[in-house]
């Protein structure tokens, strides 16, 4: 039985994988056919200042290099779930009947919310490319992409308590601490937190390379827990990030853009709820964290003290201004990342 489930999460990460790369030609053509790349850069910072570091450093790849390459990793995400549940459908074998991993109370919430947060992203970078929107750069203005992002937290944290009766959190070395009705506002909370730690999309395979660790982390950590779907779901997502890790490795042939990064920062959330390591997620998602805050520490000092901190925020963009190199601080980085993660599963497997 557990040997079936191995191969079953190992299969569907190579195969979403395979998928990805396979139809990344489409894609590509796509993208570069319709120059789906902003027509200016940004010139602005997150709070509608000048932005002159950040402009000098980005200024030639940002109308060059297309946007919306996240489409590769959530539609190939869709097209392995349904075709799986198909082939399921269609076929008596035991194998092919465990690789369909769509199911209510593990994969359901989390696929919907990989398309619905995808499908705001999409809708944000085409307004990006053709420079509409009230948000620096374009996009959908700030205050209504909250919105729309709290949205997706109180349907999630409305599906969490009352459908699935979720109200108690995990906690390493201590075990279940009750929450009650505070278990809503938390779970949109992170939800917000996580999208925050959108921020570390800015450099060529930065974001690919750590997304695909923490979803490799809640793999493990799904399966530890025998919620083998999940397990599949977590594969899938690391098996499609890694086929367009490929493709963005420096020099990027297309960027994820907010289409890929909404809907993994809001996946991610989920999925740590799911497996009830939210506890967890701060540690396993520490770049985002390192990000996020480097970002909320600039605007505060910008605010309070009328001084920078950092060159540019986030902070990937401030090494980037003191002269290391994209590629150094990449690697670096995933080495972080890698560190994080495996603490991350260490506490919460021992916990």
């Amino acid at each position: 039985m557990l040997k079936i489930q191995v191969i079953k999460i190992l299969v569907l990460c190579v195969s979403s994988a395979f998928l990805a790369v396979l139809w990344t030609p489409l894609l590509t053509h796509f993208l570069y056919k319709y120059k789906l790349w902003r027509k200016a850069p940004r010139k602005k910072t997150i709070d509608g200042k000048p932005a002159p570091v950040f402009y000098n450093l980005h200024k030639e790849r940002e109308v060059k290099v297309p946007r919306l390459g996240g489409l590769l990793i959530w539609i190939t995400c869709v097209l392995v779930a349904f075709l799986f549940s198909a082939l399921a459908k269609i076929s008596d074998n035991s194998l092919v009947q465990k690789l369909n991993f769509l199911s209510r109370d593990q994969t359901w919430l989390p696929l919907a919310t990989l398309v619905a947060a995808s499908l705001l992203g999409l809708g944000d970078d085409i307004l990006q490319i053709f420079g509409k929107g009230k948000y620096s750069g374009g996009g959908i203005r700030f205050t209504r992409r909250l919105l729309i992002v709290l949205m997706i937290g109180v349907v999630g944290a409305w599906w969490f308590y009352f459908k699935l009766g979720w109200h108690t959190l995990h906690i390493p070395g201590l075990g279940d601490l009750e929450f009650g009705f505070w278990y809503l506002p938390l779970f949109v909370v992170v939800v917000l937190a996580c999208w925050a730690g959108g921020v570390i999309d800015g450099i060529d395979g930065l974001a690919g390379g750590a997304f695909s660790m923490m979803f490799g982390a809640f793999s493990i950590i799904a399966f530890s827990r025998m919620q083998y779907n999940l397990a599949g779901f977590c594969a899938v997502l690391a098996g499609t990030i890694l086929a367009f890790l490929w493709f963005n490795i420096p020099p990027a042939r297309f960027y994820m853009g907010e289409t890929g990064m909404i809907g993994l920062t809001s996946t991610l959330a989920v999925v740590s709820f799911l497996t009830d390591s939210v506890v967890c997620l701060p540690i396993i998602g520490g770049l985002l964290v390192i990000e996020a805050g480097s970002v909320l520490l600039q605007l505060f000092s910008k605010k309070f003290f009328g001084k920078k901190i950092f060159l540019c925020a986030p902070i990937h963009h401030h090494l980037e201004a003191k002269g290391w190199p994209p590629e150094k601080i990449t690697m670096r980085f995933w080495l972080l990342g890698m560190v994080f993660t495996i603490i991350g599963i260490t506490i919460r497997l021992l916990g």
